[in-house]
């Protein structure tokens, strides 16, 4: 199990990680989300004690990281693909991993099959496109059985078929009651993949729970005969009005008092049902929209809403 507890890094007048906390479980996948400059890299570089915290802590199965008598045999990580040595190839970085962990070099040529360039073990790292060095960067994570992976975008630079390969080998790892904590920026993936999320905006988590419950959404869709005229009649009747891509509209409020509302202005419905679950994106942006530091507040206030409504 992952675990952060009330983490803050502070660089001077500049607080980067705001008392974040969240735990990540062992069979689980948790995506960690939120916009260039929110925190997320900081916070990873502390769950891996490369950036010592201000206040708060993180333990790596009830351990801190830099407690870890063998580190890469209980922990896996990547956070930055393009960091290898672009003058080794593919095996000797491997071979150096397996070395360092004390592990047989034969490992290494294992674990190039098992990532899919076997084929190129002997050419050199800076000849890789980025998505093979993806793959040489997962590889080097999994080189010491570990039963946690963290990692920062892997799916960086890699193909359709690429992203699926990596899809696959994460639910595989989880299955087996492995813990994964993934940061992406592609959300599409991020959506298909995890189980649990953690939104952080402005330095502090604003939201966080199973995939399904965060994106459950509430409210409902409705169309009329005269959309401007309905419009103008919910939002007479204080409810929050979003215009849908499709020309409905969805609306933070109950089929009945939306029918009420039709109903007193003369407005004709031709559609009123349960709103559908929204996409991951449209989570995103609603929870990090106001991520600066003087809006934190309303962030997470919105995200408690979304949890309680």
């Amino acid at each position: 199990m992952i675990s952060v507890e009330n983490l803050t890094k502070r660089y001077s007048a500049f607080t980067a990680v705001d008392d974040v906390t969240f735990t990540c479980e062992p069979g689980t996948i948790t995506g960690f989300l939120g916009p260039n400059g929110a925190g997320k890299s900081t916070t990873l570089r502390m769950i891996t004690g490369l950036t010592s915290p201000t206040a708060g802590r993180t333990t790596i199965g009830g351990i801190g990281y830099a407690e870890l008598p063998n580190p890469g045999r209980v922990v896996g990580v990547m956070l930055d693909a393009a960091a290898q040595h672009p003058g080794r190839t593919g095996l000797e970085t491997l071979r150096l991993s397996a070395a360092l962990m004390g592990l047989p070099g034969r490992r290494a040529d294992e674990m190039l099959e098992r990532v899919g360039i076997a084929d190129a073990a002997k050419r050199r790292v800076g000849n890789y496109s980025l998505g093979m060095r993806q793959r040489l960067g997962i590889g080097a994570t999994l080189m010491g059985d570990p039963q946690l992976l963290i990692l920062d975008e892997p799916a960086n630079g890699m193909d359709p078929e690429g992203i699926r390969w990596m899809r696959g080998l994460l639910r595989d790892f989880a299955h087996r009651g492995g813990t994964v904590l993934l940061s992406s920026h592609l959300l599409g993936e991020v959506q298909a993949t995890v189980d649990r999320l953690v939104v952080i905006g402005g330095g502090q988590v604003v939201a966080q729970g199973s995939l399904a419950e965060l994106l459950q959404r509430q409210g409902v869709v409705v169309r009329g005969l005269d959309p401007s005229g309905l419009r103008r009649a919910l939002e007479g009747a204080g409810l929050a009005v979003d215009v849908q891509p499709d020309g409905g509209y969805r609306v933070d409020g109950t089929a009945e008092q939306v029918g009420r509302a039709a109903a007193l202005a003369g407005e004709v419905l031709t559609e009123l049902r349960d709103s559908d679950g929204a996409g991951l994106e449209d989570l995103f942006f609603e929870l990090t929209s106001a991520s600066d530091r003087g809006a934190a507040t309303s962030v997470a206030q919105l995200a408690e809403s979304r949890r309680t409504n």
